[in-house]
This record gives C-alpha cells, sequence and structure tokens, in this order.
C-alpha cells in the first residue's frame, strides 16, 4: 500500500490507532446497551387503547436486526482497522493489502425513518457507528486513489532513467 505524501507513515499510524480507539469503545458501548437494555425503553412506544401497540413484536425484531448492524459495522471496521496495524508492522506487504479481503467489508446502513423510533441511544449508537465507518470508507478510498498516483506508469519511469542519465 502506497501512502499519499500528505498521509505519511507516522500520520497514518495515528489516525489508524485513533480510529481503533474509537472503535473498541463504540463496540463496547454498542455490547453493554444492546445486552442490558431495559425493556423499560420501550413503555411509551405504542398506546395500546389505540392499537398501536400490537406492532411491539415487530419493532422489537426490527430493533434485534438494527443491534446487528451495528455491531457488523464495527467488526467492519476493527478488521479493517487490525490489516492497517498488521501493514504498518510489515506484517502484510504492499501487494496482500491490495487483496479484496482486506478492504473494508460492506455494511448495510439502516433506514432512518425506523431508527427515529428507537430510544435516544439506540439512535445515538447507530449513527455513531454509521458516521465511523463513513469516515474510514473515506480514508481506504483516499488510500486506494493515492496508491493509484503513486504507481509510476513503466513509460514515465523509462523516461525518468533516460534523463537521469543525460
Amino acid at each position: 500500500m502506497y501512502l499519499d505524501a500528505s498521509l505519511d507513515r507516522g500520520m497514518h499510524r495515528r489516525l489508524v490507532d485513533g480510529l481503533y480507539v474509537e472503535a473498541m469503545v463504540m463496540a463496547d458501548e454498542a455490547r453493554a446497551y444492546f445486552d442490558m437494555r431495559d425493556d423499560s425503553e420501550w413503555a411509551g412506544h405504542g398506546d395500546p387503547a389505540d392499537g398501536s401497540g400490537r406492532d411491539a413484536p415487530l419493532r422489537r425484531v426490527a430493533f434485534a436486526c438494527e443491534s446487528l448492524k451495528v455491531t457488523t459495522r464495527l467488526m467492519h471496521i476493527i478488521a479493517w482497522l487490525l490489516s492497517q496495524r498488521a501493514w504498518q508492522r510489515g506484517e502484510i506487504g504492499d501487494a496482500e493489502m491490495l487483496d479484496e479481503k482486506y478492504r473494508l467489508g460492506h455494511a448495510v446502513g439502516t433506514d432512518p425513518a425506523l431508527a427515529g423510533t428507537f430510544p435516544f441511544a439506540a439512535r445515538a449508537l447507530i449513527e455513531a457507528s454509521q458516521d465511523l465507518y463513513e469516515r474510514v470508507a473515506r480514508l481506504q478510498d483516499r488510500m486506494a486513489s493515492s496508491r493509484v498516483r503513486a504507481e509510476p506508469s513503466p513509460a514515465r519511469a523509462l523516461i525518468d532513467r533516460l534523463s537521469s542519465a543525460f
């Protein structure tokens, strides 16, 4: 993996380390929230008098699906950051980093209308995980685009060799 001149190895290391800490803290917060969520948070979400409480089981399934989406998003981020750390330590070579298995995995987004029906803490975790995923995806894209720019064409390499010889 080649880094853009504006993103040297030291900067890359600091970015990856900061994002890693943020992802791990968020994963711990998500685990604690989704594992220990109190059903009292659902109080007021559906009034039995108007029949809206009947959709509570469906909303709970939707909530469980969203918790899986948050977890999946965070695990993709952490896996990508760990591969970046391995590359920094020389455990993974430049050529290997081009392999698809080291790219950020696809994560399904959350429907804002559906998320709006969840408790505030759940919405905050969902939005924070989406934001972190988007930032990591932009970093990956920037690194990939700088890699393309950094690889000189064979014709350019020959011209450079000829000009340095004369």
